[in-house]
């Protein structure tokens, strides 16, 4: 069993060992050889069916020379021959009445007989009455005797496949020259063709993490080598793009948890140097402070990274105003009025959680940079409908400094904070939004930055739950997971909070 085993390992072994131009030249090699060698065997069957066929013309004009000596009664004894020696005329009762010298005093070469006057017959017969061994080509025709009708065989030896030796040596060294020369250029042209893709996996090889943004060589022309090096690039390039995000992403992560870190341990390092002038109330609540940071700021790398995993959400009937509703009850009373216009029954599929914690985050954005007054507004927007009659709609505006168009996408940048922002507010974590954008897309919707009069509009498009979506969600429908960050490469990671 273990010598069995190690066989069939020595045997996977051999293949992976071969290369993909070793395989194509060596079926190229049995290709051209097979073809070559139907080839020749159809040009030496072609031969022989011509040469034969060739033969028994010649049988027939030599035997309907004889019939007509026969009918004018001038059939000289033993029948003179040419290249043609078997011949006989035999009457009805099968008695050989006339025949060639080297037939003389044999029995008939054949018993079969013309269906007609004029009419020949032709067979191939084997081990006869023949002056020769071997398989022979009979031609019989009726010829009018002086007495009675009377039939003339003629007969030679059938010229076997390939015809004379030296036509088949001929034929099978043309073929297989041929078959040799056809195998050399079709090698020439794979190792050509497969030259680009050694120099892309030399490029490779070379490509690590000191130098992401070498590229592959990409080969003129517009074949399949084209694309795959102009792909590989691509897909270079977002690596690329996805190690720099991964870069900064890191660098903004411990900066801003290193933060809080720092701000508890000064608050340590006082209350030691100093004692009795430290209150334990006063480090317990300024540590606080910095555990609250440090705990929203884990809290919010958790919940990029679950998103970032895919980790599906609920698929829950979630009514946009009730939601609105309920956070507006739970949110802590603020200095920044809150006006809203909620209409009902605006229904998505989606987490519950999430969508109150995307919720959450926006008004919390909006709170910090508003100067009076944050707008909540729930609508169903029907032009965007399609098939499932509308769109709902979630827009919170604040009336603000507002965001310039350039920078609308730079907010959602993880980790990003405008300048702005950070001379107003240093306890944004720059996770905010760009958690709020993930819940939306994995929602199936989008969260955008939109014109308004004043301050900042950011708006959240999500489908319509119709009747049927709901019933199929009640029954057990849960949203598609969406790929990690290792899938969606290149895609702008960072936001405004």
């Amino acid at each position: 069993m273990a010598h069995g085993a190690t066989g069939h390992d020595w045997e996977m072994d051999k293949r992976r060992r071969l290369s993909v131009t070793t395989r194509i030249n060596l079926f190229n090699g049995v290709v051209v050889t097979v073809l070559c060698a139907l080839l020749a065997t159809v040009i030496l069957a072609a031969v022989q069916f011509l040469a034969n066929a060739h033969l028994t013309d010649q049988l027939a004009a030599i035997g309907d020379r004889v019939a007509t000596e026969v009918e004018a009664n001038r059939l000289i004894r033993p029948i003179p021959t040419g290249p043609i020696r078997d011949i006989q005329v035999v009457d009805r009762g099968g008695r050989v009445v006339g025949s060639s010298a080297a037939m003389w005093g044999r029995p008939p070469m054949a018993t079969f007989r013309p269906a007609g006057y004029r009419v020949t017959a032709h067979r191939t017969l084997c081990d006869g009455a023949f002056t020769q061994s071997g398989c022979h080509i009979v031609v019989a025709q009726w010829a009018h005797g002086p007495r009675e009708p009377q039939i003339v065989y003629t007969a030679a030896p059938r010229i076997p496949f390939g015809g004379h030796p030296a036509l088949a040596a001929l034929v099978v060294g043309g073929c297989a020259l041929l078959a040799g020369a056809v195998h050399r250029l079709a090698c020439q042209g794979v190792r050509k063709a497969m030259t680009p893709v050694r120099q892309i996996r030399a490029e490779l090889d070379e490509i690590n993490s000191s130098c992401p943004g070498r590229r592959v060589p990409v080969p003129a022309g517009d074949d399949d080598i084209h694309d795959l090096a102009a792909s590989v690039n691509r897909t270079l390039a977002r690596l690329e793009a996805a190690m720099e995000q991964q870069r900064r992403f890191a660098t903004d992560a411990s900066h801003d948890l290193r933060t809080p870190i720092a701000a508890m341990r000064a608050e340590s390092e006082d209350a030691l140097l100093a004692p009795e002038s430290t209150s334990v109330p006063d480090v317990a609540r300024a540590m606080l402070r910095s555990l609250d940071r440090l705990q929203a700021l884990v809290t919010d790398l958790l919940d990029l990274a679950r998103l970032d995993a895919g980790v599906p959400g609920g698929g829950d009937v979630v009514d946009l105003a009730d939601l609105v509703g309920a956070e507006m009850r739970n949110r802590p009373a603020s200095a920044k009025r809150v006006a809203c216009s909620l209409q009902p029954g605006v229904m998505v599929i989606g987490d519950r959680l999430r969508l109150g914690r995307l919720l959450t985050n926006l008004l919390d954005n909006a709170g910090r940079h508003a100067e009076t007054t944050v707008t909540v507004v729930v609508r169903l927007d029907p032009s965007s409908g399609g098939s499932t009659g509308g769109v709902a709609v979630l827009e919170v505006t604040d009336d603000g400094a507002g965001i310039e168009p350039d920078k609308r996408e730079l907010v959602f940048h993880r980790f990003t904070r405008l300048d702005a922002a950070r001379s107003r507010d240093a306890g944004g974590s720059g996770l905010g939004l760009p958690i709020a954008r993930e819940i939306a897309e994995a929602s199936g919707g989008t969260l955008r930055i939109e014109d308004s009069p004043r301050g900042a509009r950011f708006v959240l498009r999500l489908p319509f739950a119709t009747a049927d979506a709901g019933d199929a969600s009640q029954a057990g429908r849960r949203p598609q997971g969406r790929p990690g960050l290792a899938g969606r490469l290149g895609r702008p990671e960072a936001r405004r909070s």
